[in-house]
């Protein structure tokens, strides 16, 4: 968890407007179920990803989804336009992901998010309905089991 949240750190010194999704915003919810990666939606733009580019350049951030394990530094080429990024970092997984299943794009993930103060700043985190929305969408069994949990947090009254 400790390299997850410096990961966290790192994004969040960049600069860049994301809303954090995925295991990790369900965890902050309050889910036991660990994560292994860190996701976020953002708006993929030439300026957003030279902005990961910078902060990433010293943790080697690698495409984990290709065979040839390109470096995200190099591929693509700016002006490249991406949909999602699948980074491998010294620091753990990085997921940034231009829309999320069940939902759309990222004005609409950050339509409901909710403001958690991590670092000293306010980050966008999915609102729990939201990812229980998508997990339900994705209906691998890991999702179905953490919209379970989810909902069993919001039944105890654990959060609002």
């Amino acid at each position: 968890m400790t390299e997850l949240n410096k990961l966290l750190q790192a994004l969040c010194d960049a600069e860049i407007d994301f809303v954090i999704v995925g295991g990790f915003a369900a965890m902050l919810h309050g889910s036991s179920m660990l994560t292994r990666g860190l996701d976020v939606c953002s708006v993929l733009t030439d300026a957003t990803v030279a902005k990961l580019r910078t902060a990433f350049r010293d943790l080697h951030p690698i495409h984990r989804q290709t065979p040839q394990r390109l470096s995200f530094l190099d591929n693509p080429d700016p002006g490249v336009p991406l949909r999602n990024i699948y980074l491998q970092t010294d620091l753990g997984p990085l997921d940034v992901l231009g829309s999320i299943t069940g939902l759309g794009n990222f004005e609409e993930v950050r339509r409901n998010a909710v403001r958690f103060e991590i670092f000293g700043r306010q980050v966008g985190v999915m609102s729990i309905n939201d990812l229980i929305r998508a997990k339900e969408a994705l209906g691998r069994p890991k999702d179905i089991l953490m919209a379970q949990e989810l909902r069993a947090i919001i039944a105890a009254g654990k959060i609002d």
